[in-house]
């Protein structure tokens, strides 16, 4: 092909690949006929001058969601596909896909555990289920007062239950006291017990995991000495279920956590269904730590945090 060929070729494909115009509009411009126009297009593929590629996110979740399987030895791993990292986006996506993965893995008989949180809220949301025989709904932990309904632990197992068309049972309790005394009366009475007690047996337990940001919920809760706030920014990296815990998963605050109203950390290991939904950058590190825990069976995230999660634990 000579010189000018070439160069008409390549402005044809210019101006079609990477200015958006119209085979019309580029015979108007180089002064040719349409179908010349198609055949320089044609041309220009043939010639290895354009080469299409596509890229296919489905496939990249695929690879990722094995990766992450076999480093971290998990039962299963759901990886969304998010468009951007923005945090909202983010928690709206893997909420949609960790309410299409439990919708399919529920069946009668089992009991759900469920945490709160702005995560969580999406996964409760976006469910869409069956109704589900001699099954129920129960709430993992204690909550803050003044929780907004886009975190709120009540509306969020009030949803859930309501998905699956099961009894919610509640924990009308804050998520940390003051004294473990007061806990410990708490949980002689019989109802308050019973709660505890569904929590401790659900075979299927759904949490998410927060990050000890500027913007947390707990943090900003007046259930936090001065002391213990220090101590969590310094070394926490994440708490499930309001437990913090630091980057191996090994609880901070023995003491903040004899106060922990809800599920310990350690009995999320022997549940059936382990079930941790958390993305985005604030919540790699909460993630990983949750992971050397032990306390995940199942992770459920999108693909730019999959990969944070990989490099990071790269040998």
């Amino acid at each position: 092909m000579d010189n000018d060929k070439v160069k008409k070729v390549v402005e044809a494909a210019k101006l079609y690949y990477e200015l958006d115009y119209s085979q019309n509009q580029i015979a108007d411009t180089l002064g040719v006929s349409r179908p010349t126009v198609s055949r320089l297009l044609q041309q220009a593929k043939s010639e290895g001058i354009v080469t299409i590629e596509i890229k296919d996110p489905t496939e990249d979740v695929e690879v990722l969601r094995g990766l992450l399987k076999e480093r971290f030895q998990l039962k299963n791993v759901v990886v969304a596909f998010t468009p951007t990292y923005e945090e909202s986006v983010v928690k709206r996506y893997i909420g949609q896909a960790a309410a299409a993965f439990i919708a399919e893995l529920v069946k009668d008989g089992d009991t759900i555990g469920a945490s709160w949180g702005s995560t969580m809220y999406q996964v409760a949301l976006h469910l869409k289920g069956r109704s589900l025989n001699n099954s129920f709904v129960v709430q993992l932990n204690g909550g803050v007062s003044d929780a907004d309904i886009r975190i709120s632990p009540s509306e969020i197992v009030h949803r859930i239950g309501k998905a699956f068309n099961v009894t919610p049972y509640f924990m009308y309790l804050p998520a940390i006291v003051d004294h473990i005394l007061v806990k410990q009366a708490m949980l002689t009475d019989r109802h308050i017990r019973r709660v505890m007690d569904m929590g401790l047996q659900a075979n299927i337990a759904v949490f998410t995991a927060g990050s000890p940001t500027p913007d947390s919920v707990l943090l900003n809760s007046s259930y936090l000495r001065n002391e213990e706030l220090e101590i969590i920014r310094t070394k926490a990296v994440g708490d499930i279920c309001s437990r913090y815990y630091d980057s191996d998963g090994e609880i901070c605050l023995p003491s903040l956590n004899e106060r922990t109203v809800g599920i310990e950390l350690a009995d999320l290991r022997s549940k059936e269904h382990s079930i941790l939904v958390a993305g985005g950058a604030s919540k790699v590190n909460a993630i990983l730590g949750a992971l050397r825990g032990n306390y995940v069976n199942t992770l459920v995230t999108d693909q730019i945090t999959a990969r944070s999660l990989l490099n990071k634990t790269q040998a």
